[in-house]
């Protein structure tokens, strides 16, 4: 039996492009994001467009230029790395074509949550946490950053320092108490 023929192939290439790697939006919603986070992002664009492609462009062609492509490790490995810049060139352009810059700074000062805030709040087992609520293309739970649609950020939102509210959590619902709240200071205008 030879390979897969190439229809099949491009098949299974087509629905790789929606495996992106960063959460979907919701139905409806919009794709909030701060200044820093869309600089992040249009950032990691140019670097791919302007060094990263090219790199491996270059590197394709040269592995090509060595004959026999099928057990050419240079040329497989490029090929495959192409697709992947390709998709996430993709990604980026459609997640910053539709964001929806929003700075929490205009908040400074402020004592109710809103998309941007540094939250600490208490929970029923006495267990302080702090958080920032970002988009969905910008949290990183490792730096205690959560999106503006998960659970807790919805919970959160329009309360404000002092503030019971409700938390709806698999083992049930949890109240939480908000402690504080902050925002980045504007930056001055030269």
């Amino acid at each position: 039996m030879r390979g897969m023929s190439k229809a099949f192939t491009r098949e299974v290439e087509a629905e790789d492009d929606d495996e992106v790697g960063l959460p979907p939006l919701p139905a409806g919603g919009k794709n909030y994001i701060t200044p820093q986070g869309y600089a992040v992002l249009r950032a990691e664009l140019f670097e791919l467009i302007d060094n990263e492609r090219p790199r491996i462009v270059e590197i394709v062609h040269w592995a090509a230029s060595n004959g026999d492509r099928s057990e050419n490790g240079d040329y497989l490995y490029g090929k495959k790395r192409l697709r992947e810049i390709d998709r996430r060139i993709r990604f980026l352009t459609k997640r910053l074509e539709i964001a929806e810059v929003t700075d929490p700074s205009v908040h400074h000062g402020s004592d109710q949550i809103f998309f941007g805030a540094t939250v600490t709040y208490v929970d029923e087992a006495d267990v302080e946490r702090t958080i920032t609520i970002l988009g969905i293309d910008e949290a990183d739970s490792l730096k205690a950053q959560v999106t503006w649609v998960s659970p807790i950020a919805r919970a959160l939102l329009k309360a404000r320092e002092g503030d019971v509210v409700k938390l709806v959590t698999p083992a049930g619902v949890q109240e939480v108490e908000v402690l504080s709240v902050h925002y980045p200071k504007p930056e001055a205008t030269q």
